[in-house]
Order: structure tokens, then sequence, then C-alpha cells
């Protein structure tokens, strides 16, 4: 079963358990699954759907940082469980000793020691994890690294 269909799968598990929660977000997917075909003018490879995952997933997190700053705790709620609805369809993303020693590695081989080169090392690092990883967690791992604070 591709992805795509296991998604359809689960818009229709939800709606006959009445889960309006769960199908509210699988149904916003799956418009963005379907506005993506359409652009696209094929059908979705589980790749492609992989990526589509990962944008609203990206769009939920961005407005999370808004809720937060607004202290909308409401809102932080429901987001927080939207997100946590569209992982359970992303690979499980690299745990942190692994991050570190890759992007460690990574450093070295480039010569990168100044926090002002961050740029060149996300680039050849982001293409070393091939999206395993989110970009604000190898970010936040080559400051920490660079910043002396191992």
């Amino acid at each position: 079963m591709t992805l795509y269909e296991q998604i359809m799968e689960d818009i229709k598990t939800a709606m006959k358990g009445r889960d309006a929660e769960t199908l509210s977000i699988l149904r916003l997917l799956s418009a963005s699954l379907k506005n993506k075909t359409i652009e696209l003018k094929k059908e979705l490879e589980d790749a492609e759907v992989l990526a589509v995952v990962k944008s609203d997933v990206k769009k939920l997190q961005d407005a999370l940082v808004d809720f937060t700053k607004a202290a909308r705790e409401d809102l932080i709620e429901k987001s927080n469980k939207e997100i946590a609805i569209l992982k359970k369809y992303l690979p499980p993303e690299m745990d942190a000793v692994e991050l570190e020693k890759i992007v460690k590695s990574k450093l070295e081989e480039l010569g990168v020691t100044d926090i002002s080169e961050v740029g060149k090392a996300m680039g050849a690092i982001m293409a070393d994890v091939k999206g395993a990883v989110d970009g604000f967690r190898v970010k936040e791992t080559i400051e920490k690294i660079l910043n002396g604070g191992e």
C-alpha cells in the first residue's frame, strides 16, 4: 500500500470512528495532496507525498511559533495535536547523537570553524541527512558545536 493509499484509508477510518479532529487534519492533507497532483499532472509517488506532508508539518510548526509568541494556549495545543497526527506519515527523525556525529565530521571536512560559515555547512549537511532531520535541528546543532557547547 502506498503512502497516499494509507492516508486515504486513515480518512475512512477516522470517518467511521467519528474522530473529527483526525479527520479534519487528514482532509486538509488530502487537499494539499490533490493540489500537488494537479500541479504535477500525474499521480504522486511516495517521495512526493512525503514532501507534501513535510510541507504541511512545517506550516503548522511555523504557526506554532506565532501562537507561542501570542500565548494562545488553545491554538498551541491544537497545532501540537495536528503535527503529531501528520508526523505518523513521516519516517522517524535521526537521533541527536547520530546527528551530532554527522555535523562534526562534515564541519571538519569542510574546515568550518566560525559561526559566520553556518550557511556553507548547512547545504552540505542537509544533502547528507537527506530529509531525515529538520533543517532547524541541523542549524541548532551546528551552532552548538561551533560555539563550543558540546
